[in-house]
């Protein structure tokens, strides 16, 4: 059943000033929201309705939460729902949010629509099917549970929900956990999904902000027919893959939506199954699950099955899944195509004619070791970790070296498979700049920041660059091949990292230079 007059975007305010909240009213209005829920429970004195109705631009949510339920005003019982009253008959709200244990005292009132609610910070309840057939029971025109994802099972519960919602329901899960429940609800008809104008004021774990939609995931376009696409690991937080991915989908007239999937370490063979409800139809695969991917896929393409590691997991009809390893193939192109940017006259040096020193174990470090060895490079493995050091270097046939001996080897190839000099660790790098010898190549893995310490060194030191944005993009480009069948154009996916790059590049450059002022 629709829900007329509705924007997909329940755009939050919640602010303890009259005065912060009418500045927040007028920039949403210019940033195009459409609905928005006014938290009163964040003002830190009565609310006065009179000043804040001469800048409604559209339909308003009024909410006062308990303090219990994430709220944030101390009051009693009695003032809270004198306060949802008064606002309710005040003519300025076109929807008011009730718990679903107060909503039955509080009777309907012009043409002001009820959301009944039940919230849940700490827990998804083992009882939550009969909370939420009691709410149907309830005069309500929309009904929405917000419960805490702690476990997968808790996401597979509120999937379930989801799918087979008989009124217009919003039901999700808070926190990391739970972040791709708040997309899915709208595949499954939910009238709207919450944003944080102000992803600041910290209003409910796990919350998107507003910004977000309009740069990286385009909800309003979410559908029954759309496809789930998504990055899954811990932490995937730090992530840019979304980005990426949902402008080409965009770019490339796709109906699907690409989403940051937390999976915790052992339970990726659990969430695989859960998300088959949805489906999501494509995963990336960062750490730490690469190797265990390789493992749970029926299908697997060669390189997979001699390195045991996949970054890409694609479901076939079967609900099994292919396994494919998009940074071989990613690492091997970009080392090649700026060798012939290098030596335009075409006396480019072959990989087999070059020595190699690789940065570490992880699921990286082993794709790459193998796509050099394929190509004849010499290569060593510099590791932390000397167990699996000599596990890879068995795989590739190749040497093992000590990370404190890792500038004691030869070679003309540096690079960097480990998160060292990552966000927001950049003050750190791999590899000292005393070893970055004029020549060099020096190859990061690392995209965020794409200007790594590493890559600001070697370039001071005369060497030769490949940053992690080449190679991400290069990997990148074919998942989306594989999840789409659609060959992206690599060139605007270039340009679109660099953009969603550059307001962390100023950043780190601006304290690089209050660094270098304080000397």
């Amino acid at each position: 059943m629709p829900v007329p007059d509705v924007d997909r975007v329940a755009v939050v305010i919640g602010r303890t000033r009259h005065k912060m909240i009418v500045v927040e009213l007028e920039e949403a209005a210019k940033r195009g929201a459409q609905f928005i829920e006014l938290r009163l429970d964040f003002l830190s004195k009565a609310v006065d309705f009179k000043r804040l109705a001469p800048h409604k631009r559209c339909p308003w949510l009024a909410t006062f939460r308990r303090v219990t339920e994430g709220g944030r005003h101390p009051c009693t019982e009695d003032e809270r729902l004198a306060v949802m009253r008064q606002a309710i008959a005040s003519g300025h709200f076109e929807w008011a949010d009730l718990e679903t244990d107060v909503a039955d005292g509080v009777k309907r009132f012009g043409k002001v629509r009820r959301l009944i609610s039940y919230h849940n910070m700490k827990e998804t309840p083992e009882d939550l099917d009969s909370i939420y057939e009691r709410m149907l029971r309830q005069d309500g025109d929309v009904y929405k549970l917000a419960v805490m994802t702690n476990t997968v099972a808790d996401v597979e519960r509120v999937l379930k929900i989801q799918k087979h919602a008989p009124k217009p329901t919003i039901i999700f899960g808070m926190g990391d956990l739970g972040l791709p429940t708040r997309y899915t609800a709208l595949k499954y008809g939910a009238p709207w999904i919450y944003a944080a104008f102000n992803r600041e004021r910290g209003i409910a774990p796990g919350l998107p902000a507003f910004d977000d939609f309009k740069t990286t995931y385009p909800v309003r376009s979410i559908n029954a027919s759309t496809e789930f696409f998504g990055v899954l690991g811990d932490p995937v937080g730090h992530s840019f893959s979304p980005v990426l991915h949902n402008h080409m989908y965009l770019r490339n007239k796709t109906n699907a939506i690409y989403l940051p999937f937390r999976v915790t370490r052992g339970t990726l063979a659990e969430a695989l199954k859960v998300y088959e409800a949805v489906p999501v139809s494509g995963f990336s695969v960062t750490i730490p699950h690469k190797e265990d991917a390789a493992t749970l896929a029926t299908e697997k393409e060669a390189f997979v099955q001699l390195s045991g590691a996949a970054n890409t997991l694609v479901r076939r009809p079967n609900g099994e899944f292919f396994a494919a390893n998009t940074d071989y193939v990613a690492a091997i192109e970009s080392l090649k195509a700026n060798l012939l940017s290098w030596y335009p006259d075409g006396d480019a040096p072959a990989l087999n004619q070059l020595s190699a020193i690789v940065l570490g174990t992880g699921g990286v470090a082993r794709a790459i070791a193998h796509a050099l060895h394929k190509e004849g490079v010499h290569l060593t493995i510099a590791a932390r970790n000397m167990d699996k050091g000599a596990a890879i270097a068995d795989e590739v046939h190749c040497k093992v070296v000590d990370w404190q001996g890792r500038h004691n080897v030869s070679h003309d190839i540096v690079i960097n498979c480990t998160p060292v000099g990552m966000h927001p660790n950049v003050n750190e790098s791999p590899y000292h700049k005393s070893a970055l010898t004029s020549g060099k190549i020096i190859f990061d893995t690392i995209y965020n920041p794409e200007t790594t310490l590493l890559v600001r060194e070697a370039r001071e030191n005369g060497c030769k660059v490949i940053t992690g944005v080449d190679m991400f993009v290069r990997q990148a480009a074919r998942q989306i091949e594989l999840f789409t069948q659609v060959v992206p154009n690599v060139e605007k996916m270039r340009e679109i990292m660099r953009k969603a790059l550059s307001p962390i590049t100023r950043a780190l450059e601006e304290e690089a230079d209050d660094a270098e002022g304080d000397d």
